[in-house]
């Protein structure tokens, strides 16, 4: 059960809301903006968004208006922008100084967001670090070498698990800006996270990949990781998981990611090809957020490393197998914690979660999920 926090503010008449600044973390927030729009229904609420993320939140049924900052804009220029337009409430969803200022700085009366070192100044009213509040610290190379060395050499089993299943469901993120908005007076009870696509979206982008009249499944796979290698799979298992996959139901893989990730991407499509009958589209670095969003609406089951992608394949309604190396699926899995739709496999090793780009080591955590536990998971999710 959601603590509620005390409520210090009058209600919103025109709320701005500052939102965050990464793909994942964005989708986490949408349980947030939804209780603030039940709260409320007569306010006009604004998003302000990185314009990288400005197409994630198109129809989406919160929100009024979406304001977009330019890359390099800086916070002087954000909130001249934002003068004049009768904001009477901001929420601020980074815990970063730059957002608080750039409210401070557009003179909108209340200013709401949680108490952080050099910036508490910049609002009006501090909500302080919530109860079940888990911090992300990153372990140094010699915590990590420590822990593995008391260890050993023992070997642990996989977890897999629905998002929050046999953990602290409160630990997730989402619950981290519910606590914000309760601030408000709104309703801080977790809800599943939303994001819209509609049918005319889905058309589109089948008819531009040549997928209007596929009759076999289609299933997602994305294999990188925007934050760094240590949350990857390597790539020959991801390849191996899915010929696997694809010899036992006939699918078609669509393979995804950003431009970054064209290269890995090509590897592992190029490598899924090369089996006899085997279809495979690699798709990566070639649509547009709003173009992901289709394809992964008309995705059976989306294969993915912790990444945004896996966010909004949950928040589309579409299950996840998602493989967690050196972060922690109880503070960021996807959904909602406890959606049996999901299946999360995580590795039991001491030096995990690490929250490092990087391994030090021997990428153990991502090396102890084996392709037949990968094809299991997926095959499950496939006959549910």
């Amino acid at each position: 059960m959601a603590e509620r926090p005390p409520t210090s503010t009058a209600h919103p008449r025109r709320l701005l809301i500052r939102g965050v600044n990464w793909l994942g973390d964005a989708v986490m927030t949408t349980p947030a903006l939804l209780r603030l729009r039940e709260g409320f229904p007569e306010a006009h609420i604004a998003l302000l968004a990185p314009l990288k993320l400005a197409e994630l939140w198109q129809g989406h049924p919160a929100l009024d208006e979406v304001l977009a900052v330019a890359p390099g804009e800086n916070p002087l220029a954000v909130a001249r922008r934002l003068r004049g337009r009768g904001f009477d409430t901001a929420l601020v969803l980074p815990n970063s100084p730059r957002a608080a200022l750039e409210m401070w700085l557009a003179r909108i009366p209340q200013r709401v967001g949680y108490a952080r070192p050099w910036r508490n100044w910049l609002l009006t009213h501090l909500v302080p670090t919530r109860p079940g509040h888990v911090t992300m610290r990153k372990r140094s190379v010699r915590e990590i070498r420590q822990q593995v060395g008391r260890a050993g050499q023992s070997s642990s089993p996989v977890r897999t698990s629905s998002n929050g299943a046999a953990r602290d469901a409160s630990a997730h993120q989402i619950h981290e800006y519910l606590h914000l908005v309760g601030a408000l007076g709104a309703n801080p009870q977790p809800v599943a996270p939303l994001l819209c696509v509609a049918d005319e979206e889905v058309a589109a982008v089948k008819a531009r990949f040549g997928l209007e009249r596929e009759p076999r499944p289609l299933l997602a796979l994305n294999p990188g990781a925007e934050y760094g290698p240590a949350k990857r799979w390597p790539a020959e298992r991801f390849t191996a998981a899915a010929r696997e996959i694809q010899r036992r139901t006939g699918c078609v893989w669509l393979v995804l990611g950003g431009a970054a990730e064209a290269g890995l991407a090509t590897e592992i499509a190029t490598a899924i090809g090369a089996a006899a009958g085997a279809v495979v589209r690699n798709l990566a670095g070639q649509t547009s957020l709003r173009e992901l969003m289709a394809l992964l609406r008309i995705a059976r089951v989306l294969l993915t490393n912790d990444t945004g992608p896996m966010h909004v394949a949950a928040a589309l309604g579409r299950p996840v197998v998602a493989l967690f190396g050196s972060t922690a699926p109880e503070l960021t899995g996807p959904g909602l914690p406890g959606d049996s739709r999901h299946r999360i496999l995580s590795a039991r090793v001491p030096c995990a979660p690490c929250f490092r780009r990087t391994c030090p080591i021997d990428l153990r955590c991502m090396r102890r999920l084996e392709v037949e536990t990968v094809v299991m998971a997926v095959s499950e999710v496939l006959r549910s």
